[in-house]
């Protein structure tokens, strides 16, 4: 039902960022709180942090606390994720989703998500 389209991904050395995008598609998303989950290689999928609706209420994962900021523009039904001091253990493909803390609250299928690769 809710379609997202993420991007921004990349190759970068450890310690460097990115800046990840999340674009809602055919609809708008000013109602609904959005997150940033990612799978990892051989790992499950993991909430990394959620926005609410109106940008007031931030929710991080422990493992990215100080490190990643998630922001969002309604006007540009857009939500973004930026990435500092990148680790080789946030190697992983990014996807974004409707949220409730750091769990899926939307429903059907994820989108492509994008790819981001932290490596020497």
């Amino acid at each position: 039902q809710l379609q997202f389209v993420e991007s921004g991904g990349g190759l970068v050395q450890p310690g460097g960022s990115l800046r990840l995008s999340c674009a809602a598609s055919g609809f708008t998303l000013d109602y609904r709180a959005i997150g940033w989950f990612r799978q990892a290689p051989g790992k499950e999928r993991e909430g990394v942090t959620c926005i609410s609706s109106s940008g007031g209420i931030t929710t991080y994962a422990d493992f990215v606390k100080g490190r990643f900021t998630i922001s969002r523009d309604n006007a540009k039904n857009t939500v973004y994720l930026q990435m500092n001091s990148l680790k080789p253990e946030d190697t992983a493909v990014y996807y974004c989703a409707a949220c409730r803390g750091l769990v899926r609250a939307d429903f059907g299928s994820w989108g492509q998500g994008t790819q981001v690769t932290v490596s020497s």
